[in-house]
């Protein structure tokens, strides 16, 4: 439906399933309506598995990437979450293989931790913790002790603080050196979009 009525669709995944689609995400790429980012938060295949125990491994994103890339589907990665002594130093790493995978774009989600006392980076780091139960608590239990969501509106899987700036300066030094985010990110052509003919009832 989105290619048919040349709907622009930004698409952000932790899977390799979205391959089966490049027939579809070819054309419209050629017709700037589709940009897809692949989460990747870590290379480390066991981390992966115990944060994500249902998405596909590492490699298998980075390849993903490159392969979408190769039939000209503008890519890019979101690193996330960042969480504090667990993947954080992991982040050049994703960005490295991505790159070199034919990746154009790097982002980050800070969720991190509470590391002593106001002012310090805070985020969602425990809820992402807890979501992946007791198999995540009982591998990492010191970084689910350690962290705390921080639901305020502007600040949520950003982060604040020393370390965080630490990061995104890390973030902003490895996007320069490896070329990711050149000339700013690219908007879709909304230009395109054909409506329904009969048009789309309304609800009310």
């Amino acid at each position: 439906m989105l290619w048919e009525f040349r709907n622009p669709v930004g698409i952000v995944t932790k899977g390799s399933l979205i391959e089966r689609d490049l027939d579809l995400l070819e054309p419209m790429a050629r017709e700037g309506l589709v940009q897809v980012f692949l989460s990747i938060g870590t290379l480390d295949g066991e981390i992966a598995r115990t944060l994500e125990p249902r998405a596909a491994a590492p490699y298998r994103r980075v390849e993903t990437v490159r392969r979408l890339s190769e039939r000209g589907v503008p890519c890019g990665t979101l690193v996330a979450p960042v969480i504090p002594f667990l993947n954080d130093k992991d982040m050049e790493a994703v960005f490295e293989a991505v790159s070199e995978a034919g990746a154009a774009h790097g982002r980050i989600h800070a969720v991190a931790a509470s590391l002593g006392g106001e002012g310090s980076l805070q985020g969602l780091a425990r809820a992402e913790l807890s979501a992946q139960g007791e198999t995540c608590h009982g591998a990492h239990p010191r970084h689910a002790r350690r962290t705390r969501n921080d639901p305020q509106f502007g600040s949520r899987m950003k982060g604040e603080g020393q370390y965080a700036e630490l990061l995104r300066k890390r973030f902003e030094i490895a996007c320069k050196r490896l070329g990711l985010n050149a000339g700013g990110r690219k908007r879709l052509d909304s230009t395109k979009f054909r409506r329904p003919d009969p048009p789309q009832r309304k609800l009310f």
